[in-house]
């Protein structure tokens, strides 16, 4: 069984432009921003989407933030091909072509275009500010 004490809380992503990856999750997915603060000199944003927290901040002093490593599809898997996490994921409760669909219409791109996971169901990778992969998952 797994430990009770522990329950997770927030996935946090550095951003040169903080307040604009923040939009675009309010933008993209309709999540909402619950907190807009400083925190260590940078922007420090809360954003809240199916029960998890996104949290975004700035640069802070004496930091030298390197990019990430763009997602790429291999023979049957993608990868940013670099140790760390790969991508977070979200299950989605619709028809996930359908929303696919507008969200390529917003200029949302697609580095693994939806197509039937291991088991069986629709799952594509979205590309986020910043460097951010994130798997949608149909539920």
């Amino acid at each position: 069984m797994s430990n009770p004490a522990f329950k997770f809380d927030h996935v946090h992503i550095i951003s040169k432009t903080p307040h604009e990856s923040a939009n675009w999750y309010v933008e993209m997915f309709g999540a909402t921003i619950a907190a807009d603060t400083v925190a260590r000199g940078a922007p420090q944003i809360f954003v809240e989407l199916g029960g998890m927290t996104i949290l975004i901040r700035g640069q802070r002093p004496g930091e030298a933030p390197v990019a990430a490593r763009p997602i790429r599809q291999y023979a049957d898997f993608s990868s940013h091909d670099a140790c760390g996490t790969d991508h977070f994921g979200f299950l989605y409760e619709g028809d996930l072509a359908t929303f696919c669909d507008a969200l390529r219409e917003k200029g949302v791109s697609f580095p693994v275009e939806l197509k039937k996971g291991v088991g069986g169901n629709w799952l594509c990778y979205v590309a986020a500010p910043d460097g951010v992969s994130i798997e949608l998952m149909q539920s």
